[in-house]
């Protein structure tokens, strides 16, 4: 079973949950949600009726925790531990889980030392055990461990929850995206019409060149036939006055032979 298919089924099975039970009953089910080892998605849990109406109540802490998982991180609880109910280790496991998601929305090249800060961690290997282990092997996320560089790249990340706000932004991105790939399209669509237009044109220059190479090939070859048969016309009039030549020559000859045996 994918990691999608699993959040699906575990969302479905808390939120029927929490829809069936009201205030301080709801508070186990608040802490097994947010320390479940396969769930990290919990804005669905958070809009179920009987959880929101623990706002204002004696157990608003626990709704806190719910939006401090969907949203939050580590140092957000360190921040605010005061207000909050205490976390079990599993929960403060996932909660720093979700910190390294979150650092890895933003950037995909994570130094350790800021990942050190952020987990409360205090040496690299226990770092890398936690990334590894907790992380990678749990799909959250996928990346290489840098040891030379001391940071984390990341290649993969899941998801968080949406921040209040954060939809009206992603919808303002995707529409400045879906703008400038509209521009972009009308840009190639011309680029495209354009080189249309030049392969129109530089078949029509070809075929001016064409024809007028086969104007020269006729014209040279009627001046080469003109050529060839004057050359013939010549040579058999050269023969023709050659052979005349010696005959009358013979002919003159005996003549005067004969006056001057007379």
């Amino acid at each position: 079973m994918d990691i999608e298919q699993k959040q699906a089924e575990l969302i479905d099975h808390f939120v029927k949950k929490a829809s069936a039970l009201k205030g301080t009953i709801l508070d186990p089910v608040i802490i097994e949600a947010t320390s479940h080892p396969s769930l990290f998605a919990f804005s669905e849990i958070l809009a179920v009726p009987s959880v929101v109406e623990l706002g204002g109540t004696e157990n608003s802490g626990y709704l806190d925790v719910l939006r401090l998982f969907a949203h939050g991180t580590w140092t957000d609880y360190k921040n605010n531990a005061g207000c909050l109910p205490e976390l079990i280790p599993d929960q403060v496991l996932k909660l720093k889980q979700l910190t390294v998601l979150t650092l890895a929305e933003t950037n995909k090249v994570l130094p350790y030392d800021q990942l050190m800060q952020e987990l409360d961690v205090t040496n690299v290997r226990e770092l890398e055990d936690f990334l590894i282990n907790e992380c990678m092997y749990a799909g959250i996320v996928r990346g290489k461990l840098d040891q030379l560089r001391r940071c984390f790249e990341v290649q993969f990340a899941a998801g968080r929850d949406l921040r209040p706000g954060q939809l009206g932004n992603m919808l303002q991105t995707l529409s400045n995206w879906l703008a400038t790939s509209e521009n972009l399209l009308v840009s190639i669509q011309e680029k495209i019409k354009w080189a249309d237009t030049m392969s129109e044109l530089d078949k029509k220059h070809r075929k001016d060149v064409e024809d007028r190479v086969e104007d020269v090939k006729k014209s040279l070859s009627l001046k080469f036939l003109g050529y060839v048969g004057r050359c013939v016309l010549l040579t058999l009039w050269q023969k023709l006055h050659t052979v005349s030549r010696p005959t009358l020559t013979s002919e003159g000859t005996r003549r005067s032979t004969l006056s001057l045996v007379e």
